[in-house]
Formats: C-alpha cells, sequence, structure tokens
C-alpha cells in the first residue's frame, strides 16, 4: 500500500496523508484519527527509499497504560520510572482509556516514537490476539497472562487473578458469610475483571452459596466513583448481602464510602474486601481487607524481562507474581 492508496482510501489529499506520517502539527484532530486508524487497519510502514520510510528506532522505552484512574497502574509506573532511570534508557509513558485497544495504541506510538520496548499495563487478551502481530520490537504485559498467545516477542508478568479473587472470596465464607455482592470491572472488556468475576465464582461453587449474576454483580469502571456508584445501585435494588468483594481497592474505597452514605456501617453491617494493596488502603478507617499483589516486584520483573529481550534478544517469558489475602479491619466474622 502506498501513501496514494491511503489517500483514497480515507478521501484526504495525499499532502495531508504525508503530514500525518510525518507528525506534522498542521492537521486537524479528526484527519489523525481517520488517517492512522486507516494506517493500523492496512499495516501500513513509511518506505525509506521513497523518502517516506522508517525512521531510525529511538533508544527509547515505551509505556502504554490502559486506564487513567487505576491507582495501582500509577504505583507500577513509579516503579517502573524507578527502574528505567538507572539505564541509559529514556523513558515515554502513555495513557489511554480502559475501554480503548492498547494493542493498536501501541502500534500507533512505535510507527511515530520508534521505541526499542514496551511494556504494557493492563490489557485484553482479544486485541492481542488480533493486532499484536503487527508490532516487532519486543514488549512485556504487565497484569495480564499472556503464555497461550506464543509471540515471540511477547512476555508477560501478572498476578493469578482467578485464584486470588477465589482466595479472597474463601476467606469471607471461612468467616461467615453466605451473602454477597459484587463489584467488577466489565466481564466482556476486561480480562481482570473477567478472571476475578470467575474466581468468586468458583468459590460460591464450591461452597454452594447462591448468587445471581445479573443481580448482585456489577461491572463498571477501575474508579472510586464507579466502586460509588455500583454500590449505591446494589442498595437501591435491595440486595440483600453481608459481604461486598470489589475487583480493585478503588471500586472497593468508592464502596466504603457509598455503604456509610446508605447508613451503613463497616464491618458491622458490611464486611468490605478489595484487591490490589494499595498503600492508601492501611491508612483508611477501617484499614481495608484486599487482596495484596507485589506491585514493586512486578515492575521491577517486568522490566528486567524488557531489557534482557532488547539488549540481549532473550525469549519471552511468562511469570506469575504471589499475592496475599490481608482480612484487616474493615471484614469481620460473623
Amino acid at each position: 500500500m502506498t501513501i496514494k492508496d491511503l489517500a483514497q482510501k480515507t478521501g484526504y489529499g495525499v499532502a495531508t496523508v504525508s503530514r500525518v506520517l510525518n507528525n506534522h502539527p498542521n492537521v486537524s484532530e479528526k484527519a489523525r484519527k481517520a488517517i492512522m486508524k486507516a494506517v493500523e487497519e492496512s499495516g501500513f510502514e513509511l518506505n525509506d527509499n521513497a523518502k517516506q520510510l522508517k525512521q531510525q528506532r529511538s533508544n527509547s522505552v515505551l509505556v502504554v497504560v490502559k486506564g487513567t484512574s487505576n491507582e495501582m497502574f500509577g504505583s507500577l509506573v513509579e516503579y517502573i520510572q524507578s527502574e528505567i532511570a538507572k539505564t541509559e534508557y529514556p523513558l515515554l509513558v502513555d495513557y489511554i482509556d480502559e475501554d480503548d485497544n492498547e494493542v493498536l495504541r501501541a502500534v500507533r506510538l512505535c510507527r511515530e516514537k520508534k521505541p526499542l520496548g514496551i511494556l504494557i499495563l493492563g490489557g485484553n487478551i482479544e486485541h492481542f490476539a488480533k493486532d499484536f502481530d503487527k508490532i516487532e520490537v519486543p514488549c512485556v504485559l504487565v497484569s495480564s497472562d499472556a503464555s497461550n498467545l506464543n509471540f515471540k516477542n511477547l512476555s508477560s508478568v501478572s498476578t493469578d487473578d482467578r485464584s486470588a479473587a477465589k482466595c479472597a472470596m474463601d476467606s469471607l465464607i471461612e468467616l461467615g458469610h453466605r451473602r454477597f455482592a459484587f463489584v467488577g470491572g466489565d466481564r466482556n472488556t476486561s480480562d481482570t475483571g473477567r478472571l476475578r468475576y470467575l474466581g468468586c465464582l468458583d468459590s460460591c461453587i464450591e461452597h454452594g452459596i447462591d448468587f445471581d449474576k445479573n443481580k448482585d454483580y456489577i461491572g463498571v469502571r477501575f474508579s472510586y466513583q464507579d466502586g460509588y456508584d455500583a454500590t449505591c445501585l446494589l442498595i437501591k435494588n435491595k440486595r440483600n448481602f453481608t459481604a461486598l468483594f470489589a475487583a480493585a481497592d478503588v471500586m472497593a474505597i468508592g464502596a466504603m464510602r457509598a455503604l456509610r452514605d446508605n447508613g451503613l456501617r463497616v464491618p458491622e453491617d458490611v464486611s468490605v474486601i478489595g484487591f490490589d494493596g494499595l498503600t492508601l488502603g492501611s491508612f483508611l478507617v477501617p484499614k481495608l481487607s484486599t487482596v495484596e499483589q507485589s506491585v514493586r516486584k512486578m515492575a521491577v520483573r517486568s522490566v528486567e524481562i524488557l531489557l534482557d529481550c532488547i539488549e540481549n534478544g532473550g525469549e519471552a517469558k511468562h511469570e506469575t507474581i504471589p499475592f496475599t489475602v490481608r482480612l484487616k479491619e474493615s471484614t469481620r466474622k460473623i
């Protein structure tokens, strides 16, 4: 495909297409998005022989962060920055909405920024299966498991979300709880949300707990506000529960505020457990029970694996980081 083909495909002039491909600022955002979408769909690459070709690769490392409200990713970025600062590589960080396609975003940024390698924080495995073959540089998917995809340039470092969520639910059941509400991610678009939901479901089935997935589970975005709104909706719908599992600490913190605003006490009326182990949870009143992930270890191993692939041609690796269920003040035995 040539620039003329792209112009014909998008309806824009050759000059406009050329300005977009060369990152010229004098282009409307509408035109830029339409042309880059066509570029991503077609796998087009600039051609050196025609003075439109690939620029020399930079010496940077790119981080693509999926979601702007997930504080666990914020902590991951801080640890990654600390590790990369020990090297000679500049770090580029790009945030996208959690509903956006992280792989197509990485494809676009590969063409624009020419990074040596990429760390992608959060992802939908379907996006990788469909579009990752467009990426040639080493990549590490952080917080989701990519071992089943078998791309030679794609590694992953993650927590076993399904097992961790099951352990959290098992802990609540051991405390005597039998009526649950669940605030999680969108099971259709979030691999993390889907796996943590399945872990909760595994525990309910194993222990013979009744669970209405259409009424007792609300899938929302990973944010304080969405955790708050989802819990208010559960209360409004008169769901009867003594314990609430939230798929992220930010959701759990929002849920705790919603419970209090609706006249319910934590943990006297409702026990709450989250997921991630954010430092903030230990400073709440009550302290938040949670599934604690080793965020620092996840960041360090992700950077180590990526640098090995960049500098030594290392093979793709897939590692699972341990988790710990921490029962604190927001849960109680009944």
